[in-house]
């Protein structure tokens, strides 16, 4: 029997359409904030993202950073960040899904 996974965020937008578009416009909203380029923040992404162990977070990032020119170096380097932060366990768990996002493995 084959059970089709739906995409969490698209179920998100299909259940609560008003509140993602919301969500989606604070999104737009903090791309835009000056600071940080574009690459720096998707680098800041995987390091929250592994501290709170979001494998298919940290994987979208990490295909999203290398669009932005960042290196495979950078984005396995944002994920080892963790390691006095919040642990071995997260770093161990979202180093390969780190590595799939910079291979474009998304699925």
């Amino acid at each position: 029997m084959t059970v089709l996974k739906q995409n969490p965020y698209e179920l998100f937008q299909e259940e609560f359409p008003e509140l993602a578009a919301s969500f989606n416009d604070l999104v737009e909203a903090q791309k835009s904030q000056k600071g940080l380029d574009s690459k720096t923040k998707q680098l800041v992404n995987i390091a929250i993202l592994t501290a709170h162990q979001n494998l298919d977070g940290v994987k979208l990032h990490a295909f999203m950073a290398k669009n932005e020119g960042a290196t495979r170096d950078e984005i396995t380097g944002a994920v080892v960040l963790n390691l006095h932060h919040s642990g071995l366990t997260s770093v161990l768990k979202c180093l390969p899904a780190a590595i799939d996002g910079f291979k474009g493995k998304l699925d």
